[in-house]
Parts: structure tokens; C-alpha cells; sequence
């Protein structure tokens, strides 16, 4: 397949391109309007007891899980009197909404304690929002346009966790743009220094366009039959310009290398493809199952990654082995056009960089040093990074609120406000809804209240009879509460933070109160729906881990025809994540380094480290690739000694090691641009996955693995003898799999490509 593709590009170059161009106007026109097809939720288990809960809350009593908040501000005296016109109207306006449940103001008899400041001057309205994650968010923002403004010294101000949702969603856009506004441009500037011609680096920006575009199509398609995280968004562009960086500079390196050895431009992009382009498929192959994992789990917030990760996959690497040697077909002789390096050169009256024996080169030269200290430099940097590590188990779990949203969001202020200076939080709440209550009577749900009321850190107890505290009716509810025929629901607020030790004490002790006989309660609100969630990826993380493991260890047997290499590259797989997930908790959650201009909350989002493994353990693999499938190519050009395995290790570093630095830089800065999201957990995922690649290109690929193969020796290669058998009758006729350098071992010449620094 691959040699047809060499042979198609080489006879019909400008009709791939065409063809190309065709595919990414389409992909354009259908894709760019993605994000309003999009969801910004998902974050919850659908078939969790919160889930199920809320569900029953929404279809039976109309009670949605989001509130739109609105805070009524009086500068010239009591609210309730001066801003009595401004908050009746918007009492109303509420209250006649068919997306509004239920209404509690100082303006309809229905405020509950808690609804005013101590100084009286400002008040809130609480609106409960019908509707899911998608719509709830829209209704609250079609609401908030049409509330009445402030005047004659009343202001307001509109907050709740619906538009939070709302305001996140228009952030993930305008995170999206600014990331492209970054990456991009930095990007280009930096190919054009690695591939040295204006015209070598145009083409990864191209084949990431394609792959990007292509991308943001497949997830419009599949929000179509399912719910669709607008999060992929970011993570789509970013990966998918990563990969593309990375696939193109692969082939367009090892088609320098073969023009080096004298061959003709058409015999170069045939063994290009049959070595590089195997080598590009295979690392498809991995971060695309990398990605699959992600779609066991229950949230969709996951899986929309899992659609996004095999999408950009797919359209990279499907780019990088047709556009890419159909543009260097194209190109021909001007590939390395207007080389900026070679200018500067002259320009200051340098001679050409002189063809350098492997031997003098800085990274055969390392990768000999490590190898001769492998056993100290093994146990020094497994312990750096077992110790960078280390903060991670002191992580804690917590669920995106307000605060993810910038300092300077009015959403974000007046949610602060609400929790600063009003004593009601419905954040806090746990709502407990009885599915069955046909065999009760009143005072079974009076009891059941009165029993909820004296757990500590329990303000009150809303139940359909009344407000209890303290284990006593205290007057009407409070908060929402509702009974029908066959069912009912109690509102429980807390005075213990959500997400704290207080909190998952108190859920204990609620869960622990005897309901009354023949029911079932269901638990949801804050604590609840962030229990479930932890519950619902910790449940099923044994199956993707073990998912994982099991794919990328059968498809580096193939690659390699080792039991052993594939084992070492797990474990160093993990390993190199340690000092992501530490950095993850010392600088988020514990707030060190000023929390990367974040709000550290003492949590984590549950979704984020479980995000970032799969994709860095993917591209993890997607590096293990390229070295790997070099350092066999000499490996199999040898006598198979020890020695050659040190010899086989070093010469696939010097030939490999500067394209996995290159594309570790490029990943980094398109990364690194995520850093400037507003929403702060795409913030927090762009930090960890920037450390976890560049730990893994320099520290792990670049000293660990030789240090570990120069350990194992020849027992790198070890398969039992049927699967070596196996092997070897399989891809005996790969000419990608065996065909040996056509250098001898020792005393290579290294003729440095054009443009590879």
C-alpha cells in the first residue's frame, strides 16, 4: 500500500494536492461551524444515582440541576423597598417562563432565609432551570437578555450554575481562537528553522490544516446521533496540528536521509514510505487505541475525546502519506527553497556544515555516555521522577464550578458574591428523592426530614410539610421540595463546603439515616453528582488501563518482534507521566507557582489526569515509534551481539533523536498554547501534557530508554520461539520491517540532512 502511495505521488503529485484541497474546502464548510452543534457538559455518569436522581427530579417535579441566580443591588437603602419595581418585573419574567420550574424571590412570598444580606441591600432570585447540561445553559442565557436592566441606583447582576455552563461554552471558542492565533504562527516560525526552506515548513501546516478541519467535521457529524463535548474542540486542533508536525517531519527526514545516500528522488520516496511512512502508520495506530480507551468510560465529556482523538488521528496520518510526499514530489528541488539557515550563512560568510562520522556526532556521543553509566543514571532519574511524582498522591477530587472561569467574569463575580455574602448556597445542597412513597403516610416524611435535620453541618431540611431544623418543623419549605401520588423529594442544605472532608462526611452520615420502610432514596446535588463521578472513571479505569497496556503491547510486538521492548516501553511510558501528574496537584490544587494564574480550589477535576493520560501515554508510544522501529533497522543489519545492541541503540538515537526533540518542541508550543485558556482545567490539562511530553522526548526517550536496553542487552529482542517463529513468517517480505542500512555499523558516515538541526 504504502509503495503504491510512494508510486501515485510520484506520477500524479498535482492531483492529490487537488484532491486534497477539494477534501479541505468541504471539511471547512461543513466543520468550521462545529461548536454550535456542541455540548458543554458531560462531565457526569448518566447511570450513576445522582444521574438518575436529577432525572426523575426534571421529568416528575420539573426541578432542573441548574439555576440561573440573580442578585438585585440597592445603593440608597433596603432592596426590598427600593428595588421593588426592578425585581417584581424580574420576578415575572421568571416566573412565566416555561423554562423556569419554580422561583424564589423576596417579591412573590417565597424567599427563604438566606436571600438577603445582613445589611438588607442586596437580594437574591433564584430561578431552577429545566432542562439538561446542553439546554438548561441556553434557556438561562435567552432569560438573562430579556431581564430587566438596573436604573435609579439598582443594579443587576445575573450568576447561577446555568449560565456558568452557558459562559464556558462561549470561553472553549474564544480559548480555541487564541490558540490557533498562538500555535500557529509559532509554529511556522520554528518549522521554517528545522526543515530550513519557507517551503519544507508550509507543508506540515498544510497537512495539520487538513487534519484539523477534517477533524471538526467528524465531531459536527457525531453530534448528530450523540452528545458531543465542545472541549474537543481545543484538543482536536492541538493534537491534530502535534501529529501533523510530527508525521511530515518524520518522512520528510528520512527522504533527506535517502537522498544523501545518492539515490534518485523517486527510489528516495519509495523506501521514504516503505520505512518512515510504516513507521507514521504504526504510531496512527497507537494514539489513535490510546484514544479509543477514553470511550469506556460513561461521561461523554470523555468519549467526545475518544470521537475527536480517532478523528484527528485518521486525518493525519491520511494527510501526512498522501499530501505530504505528493508535495515533495511537487516540490522537487525547491523543497529546501529559501532555506533561512543557509542565507544567514552566507549572509555572515559561513562555509556549509561539514558531513560528520556518526561517531562525532552529540547524539550517538550521549546515547554511548548513558549507556556507559546505565545503571546510575536509571536509578538517579527513576527516583527524580518517582519524587516529581509524588504530590499526586495527595491528590483530592472535586467538580468544575465557577471558578474555572477567569478573575474577570461577571458570571464568576457574582457567584463569588453569592457564596461571600449570602447565607443560602444551593451548591451546597443534596436534594434525596423517594421514588416509591405509595405505602407512606406524612408523618413517615416528617420523620425522615427531622432525622436529616440533626446530622452536622445540616442548616435545614426542606421537606412538603415544611422546614426542619434541628429535628423540628420550623415553617414552610425553605427550598424546593415536592410530593405527587407516588413520589416525593427533600432539599437538604449544608453548611460543610462542597468537595472538603466535612462534605463526604456528611453525605456518610445522610446515606447512613434510615429512610422511611420500603423506599429507596436517591441522592444527588454537589457531593453526590462529584462521588458518582469518581466513582464512575475509578470503576471502569482498571478496564481501559488493561485495554491500553494489551493493544500497545501487541502492537509493538509487531512493530519489534520483542515480548521484552514492549514491556519496557509501558512501564516507561508511566513512568514519564509521574512528573506530570505530581506537577498537576503541587501547582493546581495546592496552588504553588500562583496556580498558573488559576483559582486553586484543593481539587482536581476527576476528568483532567484520566484526559491527559490517555492522550501523553499515547503520544508516549507515538515517540517509542520512531526510536524503536530505527534502532531495529540496525539491530537486524548486525551480528545481534551486546555489543551491537549498544551500537543498534545509539546510531537509531543519532538518526532518530533530533526528529523526536524537533517534534517535542513543536507539540510543546502548540500545547503550550492552551495554557492561555480562560476556562482554567483546559489550562491545567495544557501544563500537564507540556511537562509530560517534554519529560518523555528528553528524559525518558533520550536517557532512560538506553540506559534500560544497554541493561537488557540482547534480551531486549527476546519472544518465545513460536511467536519469533510467528513473526518472522509474517513480515519476512517487509521490506519496512528488515530492509538493513545500507551502511555498514561502525564508522558510519552521518550525513546531516538539510534543515534537521
Amino acid at each position: 500500500m504504502l509503495t503504491a502511495m510512494a508510486n501515485l505521488s510520484i506520477t500524479a503529485p498535482k492531483r492529490i494536492i487537488a484532491a486534497a484541497l477539494v477534501l479541505m474546502i468541504c471539511t471547512a464548510i461543513f466543520g468550521i461551524p462545529a461548536a454550535s452543534s456542541l455540548s458543554g457538559g458531560g462531565f457526569l455518569d448518566p447511570d450513576s444515582e445522582s444521574a438518575r436522581a436529577s432525572r426523575m427530579l426534571a421529568d416528575t417535579f420539573h426541578q432542573g440541576d441548574m439555576e440561573l441566580v440573580v442578585l438585585v443591588d440597592s445603593h440608597s437603602g433596603p432592596v426590598v423597598d427600593t428595588g421593588r419595581a426592578i425585581g417584581t418585573a424580574i420576578t415575572g419574567e421568571l416566573s412565566t417562563s416555561p423554562a423556569v420550574s419554580q422561583v424564589i424571590s423576596p417579591w412573590n412570598g417565597q424567599a427563604a432565609p438566606g436571600t438577603l444580606t445582613g445589611d438588607g441591600k442586596s437580594a437574591m432570585i433564584i430561578a431552577a432551570i429545566q432542562g439538561d447540561e446542553d439546554t438548561a445553559p441556553r434557556h438561562a442565557q435567552e432569560l438573562v437578555n430579556r431581564l430587566p436592566r438596573g436604573k435609579d441606583g439598582v443594579e443587576v447582576h445575573a450568576g447561577g450554575s446555568a449560565l456558568v455552563y452557558s459562559e464556558i461554552n462561549r470561553q472553549t471558542g474564544k480559548d480555541l481562537i487564541r490558540m490557533e492565533s498562538i500555535a500557529i504562527p509559532l509554529s511556522f516560525l520554528a518549522l521554517v528553522w528545522i526543515f530550513g526552506g519557507l517551503l519544507a515548513a508550509a507543508i506540515p501546516i498544510a497537512v495539520g490544516g487538513l487534519a484539523i478541519l477534517g477533524s471538526l467535521a467528524a465531531l459536527r457529524a457525531i453530534a448528530v446521533f450523540t452528545d458531543v463535548s465542545i472541549f474537543a474542540l481545543n484538543v482536536a486542533a492541538a493534537l491534530g496540528f502535534a501529529l501533523a508536525i510530527d508525521y511530515t517531519l518524520l518522512i520528510i527526514s528520512r527522504y533527506r536521509d535517502e537522498l544523501a545516500d545518492g539515490v534518485s528522488r523517486e527510489q528516495a520516496l519509495r523506501r521514504t514510505m516503505t520505512t518512515a511512512g510504516r513507521t507514521v502508520l504504526f504510531s496512527a495506530l497507537t494514539v489513535a487505541l490510546a484514544m479509543i480507551g477514553m470511550a469506556i468510560f460513561p461521561m461523554y465529556f470523555l468519549k467526545s475525546f475518544a470521537y475527536s482523538g480517532v478523528a484527528v488521528v485518521a486525518f493525519a496520518v491520511f494527510a501526512a502519506v498522501t499530501v505530504t510526499p505528493a508535495a515533495i514530489m511537487l516540490a522537487g528541488d525547491r523543497l529546501d527553497a529559501l532555506n533561512i539557515r543557509r542565507m544567514l550563512r552566507r549572509r555572515h560568510g559561513r562555509a556549509e556544515p561539514a558531513t560528520a562520522p556518526a561517531a562525532h556526532t552529540g547524539w550517538y556521543r550521549m546515547a554511548k555516555f548513558v549507556m556507559r553509566h546505565a545503571i546510575p543514571i536509571a536509578l538517579t532519574l527513576t527516583a527524580a521522577l518517582l519524587v516529581l511524582g509524588a504530590p499526586f498522591l495527595r491528590v483530592s477530587w472535586g467538580y468544575p464550578d465557577d471558578r474555572v472561569l477567569p478573575v474577570s467574569s461577571p458570571t464568576r463575580e457574582v457567584n463569588e458574591r453569592i457564596r461571600s455574602d449570602f447565607a443560602l448556597n444551593s451548591d451546597n445542597a443534596v436534594k434525596i428523592v423517594l421514588p416509591d412513597i405509595t405505602a407512606l403516610t406524612p408523618a413517615d416524611l416528617d420523620g425522615y426530614a427531622a432525622k436529616l435535620s440533626l446530622v452536622p453541618d445540616v442548616a435545614a431540611v426542606s421537606a412538603p410539610a415544611g422546614t426542619f431544623v434541628g429535628g423540628r418543623r420550623t415553617g414552610p419549605p425553605s427550598a424546593p421540595a415536592g410530593i405527587n401520588h407516588t413520589s416525593a423529594f427533600l432539599s437538604v442544605d449544608s453548611d460543610a463546603p462542597p468537595y472538603t472532608a466535612a462534605s463526604d462526611a456528611q453525605l456518610d452520615r445522610l446515606h447512613a439515616v434510615a429512610p422511611p420502610p420500603n423506599t429507596s432514596p436517591q441522592f444527588t446535588g454537589a457531593a453526590q453528582t462529584n462521588r458518582d463521578s469518581v466513582q464512575g472513571i475509578t470503576s471502569r479505569l482498571p478496564l481501559v488501563l488493561g485495554f491500553m497496556a494489551a493493544v500497545m503491547l501487541a502492537l509493538l510486538f509487531l512493530l519489534t518482534g520483542s515480548m521484552v521492548l514492549p514491556i519496557k516501553a509501558v512501564l516507561l511510558n508511566i513512568l514519564s507521566l509521574t512528573a506530570a501528574f505530581g506537577a498537576l496537584v503541587w501547582i493546581f490544587q495546592e496552588g504553588h507557582l500562583w496556580a498558573a494564574g488559576t483559582t486553586p480550589t484543593g481539587t482536581l477535576v476527576v476528568t483532567i489526569p484520566v484526559l491527559m493520560f490517555c492522550i501523553a501515554f499515547g503520544l508516549s508510544m507515538d515517540y517509542e515509534v520512531f526510536l524503536l522501529a530505527r534502532i531495529r533497522e540496525y539491530w537486524l543489519a548486525s551480528a545481534q551481539t551486546s555489543s551491537d545492541n549498544d551500537e543498534s541503540v545509539a546510531l537509531g538515537i543519532e538518526r532518530t533523536g533530533r526528529v523526536v526533540t524537533a517534534a517535542a518542541l513543536l507539540m510543546t508550543i502548540t500545547f503550550a498554547a492552551l495554557m492561555f485558556a480562560g476556562v482554567s482545567f483546559m489550562r491545567m490539562f495544557a501544563v500537564g501534557l507540556t511537562i509530560a511530553v517534554l519529560a518523555d522526548a528528553t528524559v525518558v526517550r533520550m536517557c532512560l530508554l538506553p540506559a534500560f536496553m544497554h541493561i537488557l542487552g540482547r534480551a531486549n529482542w527476546w519472544a518465545p520461539a513460536p511467536l519469533a517463529q510467528w513473526h518472522r513468517n509474517m513480515f519476512s517480505s517487509s521490506t519496512g520491517a528488515h530492509r538493513a542500512p545500507r551502511r555498514p555499523l561502525s564508522g558510519r558516515r552521518s550525513a546531516r540532512p538539510s534543515g534537521i538541526p
